[in-house]
């Protein structure tokens, strides 16, 4: 499955009101839509600056992991719902010793897309083969730097050169493995303009799909300039150089075309609340989902899910855009 050709389909059908009696269709006749999101571990190696992990009382709240028995009970409950598996989305999911369990879980739920988002450190040879024999379809490695002295100053504790032996592993695996790389670079005024000698530091060959985006506000983080104004100039102009760089090196790049107005919402993510199912040790889906002892189907029905998807057909935009809390950048495909 190509989860990118379903974004795709996404943006291009422009009636929330298609895509909300699709959402209704699709959960009625118990097909997969969700994307199922799992942190199986409360923690982080790294200390990026514009992330929450630098937020020291919000970090003395985030604790736990998963017990291997209970990921068989994640599985039964959510799994056959789930489009597409994603490990790790705001933690690092590397820390966590039966990562290799999750993927060969939602390969036996039959699962049609498993990714990893991580920042890499911890990635050596064997254990990316060994989530590639697993049944992993894709690595999503958060980069904040391209140069060695911007990379480890907004990503504290992390090693330049541990990040590039990861990629080195990446480009020889896809050789003899089929599954993609992605590279999620979240920048701001002081990173962004570097993005320009990508790939003078960074081997093509090694990944297949970049993502620019944003910075947004994460808690109280140690760095704390949003204003991307500054950049709002020749913002398009730089987005168009790596654009061009991507397709000659045949990468895929996920970027808006310009800084979009905090005000402006992407229609395109008014289905997310509805797609989205977050998974860690404190949190499922929705407060007071009994996962351990119910189904997704059988909660969803309680609580009248189906219900919900059916009447969001006939809600406005403006309605749909009240209830929403998500990113507002567009994402373009090359």
């Amino acid at each position: 499955m190509n989860v990118y050709k379903l974004l795709r389909l996404n943006r291009k059908i422009k009636s929330h009101r298609i895509k909300f009696f699709g959402l209704w269709l699709l959960h009625t006749f118990n097909k997969r839509y969700l994307a199922v999101n799992l942190d199986p571990v409360l923690a982080c190696n790294l200390r990026c600056k514009m992330c929450y992990f630098t937020d020291a009382d919000y970090v003395k709240t985030l604790k736990g992991q998963f017990k291997e028995e209970e990921l068989d009970l994640i599985a039964k409950a959510i799994f056959k719902r789930a489009l597409k598996l994603q490990i790790g989305c705001g933690t690092e999911p590397t820390l966590y010793k039966n990562l290799v369990k999750i993927v060969k879980l939602g390969k036996e739920y039959k699962v049609p897309y498993i990714s990893l988002t991580t920042n890499a450190n911890l990635l050596n040879e064997e254990s990316i083969e060994a989530l590639l024999k697993a049944g992993l379809n894709e690595f999503t490695i958060s980069l904040h730097g391209v140069t060695k002295e911007s990379y480890e100053g907004f990503m504290k504790k992390a090693s330049y050169e541990k990040f590039h032996n990861a990629f080195n592993a990446l480009q020889k695996l896809k050789q003899k493995y089929d599954f993609k790389v992605r590279i999620n670079y979240t920048f701001n005024k002081d990173n962004f303009y570097e993005l320009k000698d990508l790939f003078a530091h960074f081997n093509g060959a090694s990944f297949d799909l970049l993502q620019v985006r944003p910075i947004r506000k994460l808690g109280n983080t140690e760095y704390s300039d949003f204003d991307l104004e500054p950049l709002r100039k020749n913002y398009s102009e730089t987005i168009q150089k790596i654009r061009e760089d991507c397709k000659a090196n045949n990468i895929t790049l996920l970027a808006s075309d310009y800084i979009p107005n905090k005000e402006l919402i992407n229609d395109s993510s008014l289905i997310f609340d509805y797609t989205f199912c977050y998974v860690s040790p404190d949190s499922f889906w929705k407060k007071g989902f009994n996962w351990k002892e119910e189904s997704f189907n059988q909660y969803s029905k309680k609580i009248g899910w189906n219900n919900q998807l059916f009447l969001n057909v006939f809600k406005s935009k403006k309605k749909l855009r009240s209830l929403s809390n998500r990113l507002n950048y567009e994402v373009e495909f090359n």
